[in-house]
């Protein structure tokens, strides 16, 4: 297509890019628990002991390592399918489940084995928006969709604006895919690598930190714990159908327009 004021959007990219839109500006995860909860979950975080952020980040990092180790030696394929959402839904459900009768010391297993799934379904997403799953940098955003999460309930407009976050991550994922392609998996020597890890499992570690207090209410047992779980990943597919389409029409007609139109639309 040539540039210029007269390009937009065809009708039916117009409207994939409204629902995607809508699904990456909808409420935030905490919302979404508290509403299936019949509750604000702030009444669970007083229950999480002292020290559970730096426990949570500590085992957010290492489940996002793991989960990108992962997603680079398991993932493949390059035709578009239709993703298997009912199937990672109900695998999450059960590990849920089973968290739920041990308790909080469960995270530590929970979380990278479910961290897993999670990036599974969104690499499965990826693949049917024709995205090539053997392409490093594509692989890097299946784990942004992880940062790209919503917002949470210490967010800003400003702080958590989808463009803001990629903004933010572009470069680290960018150098990221580069080490990744020419040294594979390591720690040592990839400073962008660790750098991507990290600002992610920032922002990860906040809706993890989230969905444990909605676990720590009295009363949500095992049942409510595969609810939780089951919201977690529906709120991450929504992330990665929107992510996964804006980065569809990029390709198509180029970032700027794409970006443009998205900020203009009206939901």
């Amino acid at each position: 297509m040539s540039e210029g004021d007269e390009l937009t959007l065809d009708v039916c990219d117009l409207d994939d890019l409204r629902k995607a839109k809508a699904r990456l500006e909808h409420p935030g995860l905490a919302a979404r628990m508290a509403n299936a909860l019949g509750g604000p979950i702030e009444a669970g975080f007083k229950l999480l002991p002292k020290n559970w952020n730096e426990r949570v980040a500590t085992v957010t990092e290492a489940a996002l390592m793991r989960g990108l180790e992962f997603s680079i030696y398991t993932l493949g394929g390059r035709e578009p399918r239709r993703p298997r959402y009912l199937l990672h839904k109900l695998v999450v459900v059960g590990s849920g489940t089973a968290s739920g009768l041990i308790g909080l010391a469960a995270l530590a297993v929970e979380l990278p084995f479910s961290t897993c799934i999670i990036l599974r379904s969104i690499a499965d997403i990826a693949r049917a928006e024709g995205h090539d799953l053997s392409d490093m940098e594509v692989r890097l955003e299946c784990l942004e969709v992880l940062a790209l999460g919503g917002r949470s309930r210490k967010d800003d407009a400003v702080e958590s604006g989808y463009w803001m976050v990629r903004g933010a991550l572009a470069k680290s994922v960018s150098e990221a895919a580069s080490h990744l392609a020419e040294k594979g998996l390591t720690k040592e020597g990839a400073p962008a690598l660790v750098r991507f890890i990290a600002i992610t499992g920032s922002r990860f570690s906040t809706l993890v930190t989230e969905e444990a207090a909605a676990k720590a209410i009295p009363v949500v047992g095992a049942l409510s714990g595969g609810t939780i779980n089951y919201l977690f990943m529906d709120h991450f597919q929504e992330m990665a159908k929107g992510h996964f389409v804006v980065k569809r029409l990029e390709k198509k007609y180029g970032a700027a327009l794409v970006e443009k139109t998205y900020k203009d639309l009206l939901l």
